[in-house]
C-alpha cells in the first residue's frame, strides 16, 4: 500500500490495514481512539526502502524502522510521539545515511518494562542496538526526550558516538526544579505535563482509550502551524499512547527525571561534536545550558516554529543535519 492511498483512507478507516476491523474516521467526543495503520505499513509508505524491524538488546525488545544507505544515523523521538515523528525527514536523510528511527523504551512497538526509564539506561539501549546492528560508531539525533538520551549516549558511550544533534531540549539538570507549578502572568511556556506525568496511576486512568485529547492539546499549543501534524499523524500517536502500559511507559521518562539530574551531576562536559537546535522560546536557556554541557557545540535558532519543528520545518532541519553530519 502506498503513502497516497494510506493518507486517502484517513486515520480511522485505515484501521482495516492494521487490525482487520473498522473504526471511526475521527475521534469521538470523549477523545476515544481512532485506529491507525501498523508500523510496517507506515514504513512501507516512505521512499528509501524503509522497513519495520525489531532487536532484542539490553534486556528489552526495541522496535525500529530502517532505510537508506550510508553512515548510520539513529533518530530518537520525543513525547508523546514515536519513530513516526521523523517521517517527513527520513526519505531525504536516507539519500545520504542509513537511517534508523527507533521507538524508545516505553513507546510504540518497543518493550514497556516496569523500570529503566532513566536516560542512562535508555542510552544503553541505543548503544546496544548500534552494536547489534553491527555498527561500532553511529551518529545520533534526538528531539525532546530523545535529545536527553542522545546526550546521555555521548556522556556514557563516547566511543560509540561520532556526533549528536540535540533538538530543543537539554539533558535534565538542577534548573528543572525551577519549573513553575503555576504559570507566571504572560509567561509563554508552562510545562504542566512534567508534574502530571509523574503522578502514579491517575494518567493511565484518565487517558486510556482517550489519549487523543492529550495529543491534540500538546500539538495545538506547541505548534505555530497546527496543521503541520495532521489528523492522520495524530491518530498514529493517539493509538501508540492509548493503553495503560504505553501511558505508563511514556510517563516513566518523566518519573526518572530526578535520577537523570543526579546522573547529570556526575558527567563532565561531553567532548563529541554537538549540534543544538531550538526554537525561539526555548533557545536562550537551551543555548546557555548546552554551552556548559558540551565542549564542541554548534548552536542554531530555528524560526517560524514551535517545539515540534521536526514536523513544522522538516526541510530546514534536514539541511542543518546534513551540513553537520556531512
Amino acid at each position: 500500500m502506498n503513502r497516497r492511498k494510506l493518507i486517502a483512507l484517513g486515520a480511522g478507516a485505515v484501521a482495516a490495514v492494521a487490525t482487520g476491523t473498522a473504526a471511526e474516521a475521527t475521534p469521538s467526543s470523549d477523545g476515544a481512539l481512532a485506529a491507525a495503520p501498523s508500523a510496517a505499513d507506515l514504513a512501507a509508505t516512505l521512499p528509501g526502502g524503509f522497513t519495520s524491524r525489531y532487536a532484542n538488546v539490553n534486556g528489552i525488545r526495541l522496535h525500529y524502522v530502517a532505510g537508506g544507505r550510508g553512515e548510520p544515523l539513529i533518530l530518537l523521538h520525543g513525547w508523546p510521539q514515536t519513530w513516526w515523528e521523523y517521517h517527513k525527514v527520513m526519505p531525504a536523510l536516507a539519500t545520504r545515511y542509513r537511517v534508523i528511527a527507533v521507538d524508545l523504551r516505553g513507546a510504540g512497538g518497543s518493550s514497556k518494562p516496569a523500570s529503566g526509564y532513566d536516560k542512562k539506561t535508555m542510552a544503553a539501549d541505543i548503544a546496544a542496538l548500534a552494536g547489534a546492528l553491527g555498527y561500532s560508531r553511529v551518529n545520533v539525533v534526538g528531539h525532546d526526550m530523545g535529545s536527553m538520551v542522545a546526550y546521555s549516549m555521548a556522556a556514557n558511550h563516547p566511543t560509540v558516538v561520532n556526533k549528536i544533534a540535540m533538538l530543543d531540549v537539554e539533558h535534565p539538570n538542577s534548573n528543572y526544579y525551577e519549573f513553575r507549578m503555576l504559570p507566571a502572568p504572560g509567561a509563554p511556556f508552562h510545562p504542566w505535563w512534567f508534574a502530571f506525568n509523574q503522578v502514579a496511576q491517575l494518567p493511565e486512568q484518565l487517558l486510556t482509550g482517550r489519549s487523543r485529547f492529550l495529543i491534540d492539546w500538546m500539538f495545538d499549543n506547541l505548534l505555530v502551524n497546527k496543521a503541520a501534524i495532521s489528523d492522520f499523524d495524530r491518530a498514529v500517536y493517539a493509538q501508540a499512547y492509548s493503553t495503560p502500559d504505553a501511558i505508563r511507559g511514556g510517563n516513566g521518562w518523566y518519573k526518572a527525571l530526578g535520577q537523570d539530574i543526579i546522573d547529570n551531576g556526575t558527567y563532565a562536559p561531553v567532548t563529541v561534536p554537538v549540534l543544538g537546535i531550538a526554537h525561539n522560546i526555548f533557545y536562550p536557556s537551551f543555548a546557555a545550558t548546552l554551552s556548559q554541557q558540551a565542549t564542541n557545540v554548534q548552536l542554531v535558532q530555528i524560526a517560524n516554529t514551535g517545539h515540534y519543528f521536526v514536523d513544522e520545518q522538516p526541510q530546514v532541519l534536514t539541511q542543518h543535519l546534513k551540513s553537520f553530519f556531512g
